[in-house]
């Protein structure tokens, strides 16, 4: 673990890179040409990740019930992504809350470094992921704080410019912990499980959450680089709220990838790998990838509700049988993030690594 107090190199801050108007990126953002966005062969025009309204979840219209189920419980198996509206989490406090991040990155550099995280938590203000000297870099700035549980939550160490930024993210973070917590009951309902059986396993009431805020600043070469490696999320279930008006978030569906369209007032919401580990892969997880554009910046904001880190997460009895073994070793969600922590975004081979050689 000592690998992860420092960080390799010294850390350049993107939106720096960005602001003193270069024309050209440097080769450490400069991907493989297999890994870059610009292959047209390898994008999907016409496919749309499925929007649902989440209005008659657990309203008393048991059919209009039965139908919004039915829909989640597709789009888990078919695209581990799904966009939700009518969501119960108010759309003033989403704005204001993207606002307010918008507003800490277009802060004095100095006023940012205060923040500066390690890699040993990640916890405030980074600029990588993963502790690989010369690593290829993302295209991207962020601020990383625990949400949950309330143990792990410290203010202090959340920006305390804006003002308002500290009170805005307690609350935005609740109504999002409950918006994850109707999410699972829907998911495991749809499992045929018992409507708590996700929330138990992940650790109850002692559940992680944490919040990403993400910056990818203009790129004067976005065909070269990419603001966030490919990756699935390792967690339980991520909630993102995208930037309304660019674009950036894909998905990889059959081998191409899909670029979300943010839909107004929308969340995006995405399967991680604990939730493919414990369905037994009956809902998976999927690659996602975020790319970059030289005339705007983008502010999103991703909430990963996550296993409590000690739990042992492995495939509900439930979901195994003679011709369906577990699929995947028992690993406690600790072990499973060191991974990421040290690798940065692999694609899915981490989850792949896991698998059973039964």
């Amino acid at each position: 673990m000592n690998r992860l107090m420092s960080w390799p190199e010294p850390v350049v801050r993107v939106q720096s890179l960005s602001e003193n108007g270069i024309g050209t990126i440097p080769d450490r953002y400069i991907k493989p040409i297999s890994d870059r966005p610009a292959l047209k062969s390898e994008i999907h025009d016409h496919l749309e990740v499925p929007v649902i309204d989440l209005q008659n979840l657990f309203g008393k219209d048991p059919a209009l019930h039965q139908e919004t189920s039915r829909r989640i419980s597709s789009a888990c198996r078919d695209w581990g992504f799904f966009q939700v509206v009518n969501h119960g989490v108010s759309h003033e406090l989403m704005k204001r809350t993207r606002a307010v991040w918008r507003d800490f990155f277009e802060l004095p550099l100095e006023v940012k470094q205060q923040y500066a995280n390690s890699p040993s938590t990640y916890e405030g203000y980074g600029s990588r992921l993963g502790i690989e000297k010369g690593a290829i870099l993302d295209w991207s700035d962020y601020f990383f704080l625990n949400y949950l549980p309330v143990t792990l939550r410290n203010q202090s160490k959340w920006p305390a410019q804006p003002v308002s930024c500290r009170e805005l993210v307690a609350k935005y973070g609740s109504q999002i912990t409950k918006l994850c917590g109707r999410l699972l009951k829907a998911m495991s309902i749809n499992l045929e499980l018992k409507e708590d059986y996700l929330q138990n396993a992940f650790g109850g009431d002692e559940m992680g959450a944490c919040l990403r805020a993400n910056f990818y600043p203009k790129c004067p070469q976005p065909e070269l680089t990419l603001g966030l490696s490919s990756h699935s999320d390792p967690g339980a279930i991520t909630i993102l709220l995208p930037d309304p008006d660019v674009a950036g978030l894909q998905v990889r569906k059959g081998g191409k990838w899909i670029t979300v369209k943010p839909f107004p007032n929308a969340f995006i919401v995405n399967v991680g790998d604990q939730i493919q580990v414990l369905s037994n892969a009956n809902y998976k997880s999927v690659e996602h990838r975020v790319i970059v554009n030289s005339d705007k910046d983008r502010v999103s904001l991703a909430f990963f509700y996550n296993p409590k880190s000690d739990l042992l997460i492995e495939a509900a009895k439930e979901l195994v049988n003679e011709d369906r073994p577990a699929l995947y070793k028992p690993m406690t969600y600790d072990e499973y993030r060191l991974y990421i922590r040290m690798n940065g975004p692999c694609g899915k081979t981490q989850i792949e690594s896991m698998k059973s050689n039964r």
